[in-house]
C-alpha cells in the first residue's frame, strides 16, 4: 500500500492510542511487523506544547520511518501550523484525528464530533493538506451516532480535499467501544472511494484480521487494543495472511525478557518515578492472561522503584517458569 508516495512494506498499521503508543511501544510493534505505528494525538493548541506530556510524545529519537504523528484540534489554521511544525521536526505522515470518542475531546467539539459539521471538516482537510508537502491522512469513525452514520460523505470530502489515505474505526462516536464493530460501512466506503481505505475496530487475532480484510476489502487493517500487552500480534498476523498457519503463542520466560526490555525503554523515557507508574497498566496487559495475574499486579502496583518493579517481573515471567502460554 502507498500513501501518497510513501510505499509500506506490509498491511498492519500500529492504531494512535492515547497514553499507549508511546516512542517505546511504537519501536515494539514495528519490530514485529507493523509497516507504519501512529504517535499518540498531540493537540493543535501549540502553547501546550512546553508541557512535559507534549514534549513526551514529541520524541522520535530512534524511530524507523516512515515516522507518522497524528493531531487534534478544530481549527483549520492551528491544525495547518500544527502539521507544518511537526513536518518540521520530522514527521513524514500527518494523521488527523477525527475519531476520539473521548467525552474531554468531544466536549470541545473535537475528535468524532468534528463528525457533526461536514463543513469544518472539509476547511480542516483543505488547510492542512495545503500547509504541508507530505502525507496527509484522516482517521473517522462511522459517524456520530447510528442514526447519523456520514463516513462515505466525510470519506468523499477527505478525498476530494486531498487526503492521501482513511482509517475507518467501525463504530459511531455514541457506541464508543461498545458492542461489534459493523465493517459494512468500511465497504461501502472502500468501493466507492480511490485512495487506500484502512479497516479499525474489534481485530484481536489472524482469522478475524482475513475475516475483515476480504468482507471490506480494505487495503489494510489497523490493530489497537488488541496490541496491548501483545505487541508481537502483528508478527502473528503477518504469518497467518501469508501462509494460513498460525504461529505457536510465546512462552512466558519470552514475554518476560521482552517485557523487560519495554520497562527499561519506558525509564529511559520518562525518568525513573514518572516511568515505573506508565508500566503498570502495560505490565497488566502482558500478564493478563498468565496464571495467578491478578495477585501479581496488586504486588506489582505497590513498588514505587525500578529496581522491585523489574524484580518482581523478572521473579514472575522469567525465573519463576510458570507454565501458562501467552494467548
Amino acid at each position: 500500500m502507498k500513501i501518497g508516495n510513501i510505499q509500506l512494506q506490509g498491511q498492519l498499521l500500529l492504531a494512535p492510542m492515547a497514553g499507549i503508543t508511546d516512542l517505546p511501544f511504537r519501536n515494539l510493534c514495528r519490530r514485529f511487523g507493523a509497516s507504519l505505528a501512529f504517535s499518540e494525538m498531540i493537540s493543535a493548541d501549540t502553547s501546550l506544547w512546553a508541557s512535559r506530556k507534549t514534549q513526551t510524545r514529541l520524541r522520535r529519537e530512534g524511530e524507523a520511518p516512515p515516522i507518522a504523528v497524528q493531531i487534534l484540534g478544530t481549527d483549520p489554521g492551528r491544525m495547518a501550523l500544527a502539521a507544518q511544525v511537526n513536518v518540521d521536526h520530522g514527521a513524514q505522515i500527518i494523521d488527523i484525528n477525527m475519531g476520539c470518542p473521548a467525552k474531554k475531546v468531544c466536549k470541545v467539539a473535537a475528535g468524532s464530533a468534528l463528525l457533526r459539521d461536514e463543513g469544518l471538516v472539509a476547511q480542516i482537510l483543505e488547510a492542512v493538506v495545503a500547509a504541508v508537502d507530505v502525507p496527509v491522512t484522516l482517521k473517522i469513525r462511522t459517524g456520530w451516532d447510528p442514526s447519523h452514520r456520514n463516513a462515505l460523505n466525510i470519506a468523499r470530502i477527505a478525498q476530494e480535499s486531498g487526503v492521501q489515505m482513511l482509517s475507518i474505526h467501525g463504530r459511531t462516536r455514541a457506541c464508543k467501544f461498545s458492542g461489534d464493530a459493523e465493517y459494512e460501512t468500511i465497504r461501502l466506503v472502500k468501493q466507492s472511494l480511490s485512495i487506500p481505505i484502512v479497516a479499525n475496530g474489534d481485530i484481536g487475532d489472524e482469522k478475524k484480521a482475513q475475516q475483515v480484510l476480504k468482507f471490506t476489502g480494505a487495503d489494510a487493517i489497523m490493530i489497537g487494543r488488541a496490541a496491548q500487552g501483545r505487541p508481537w500480534i502483528f508478527q502473528q498476523i503477518a504469518h497467518y495472511l501469508a501462509s494460513g498457519e498460525q504461529l505457536a503463542p510465546p512462552q512466558p520466560q519470552w514475554i518476560g525478557n521482552l517485557l523487560l526490555e519495554h520497562l527499561d525503554a519506558l525509564y529511559t523515557l520518562y525518568g525513573a518515578r514518572h516511568g515505573v507508574r506508565i508500566a503498570r497498566k502495560h505490565i497488566a496487559w502482558y500478564s493478563r492472561q498468565m496464571r495467578g495475574a491478578a495477585e501479581f499486579r496488586q504486588e506489582i502496583n505497590k513498588v514505587e522503584s525500578t529496581r522491585d518493579q523489574l524484580d518482581l517481573v523478572k521473579r514472575y515471567f522469567v525465573d519463576r517458569g510458570i507454565g501458562d502460554k501467552a494467548a
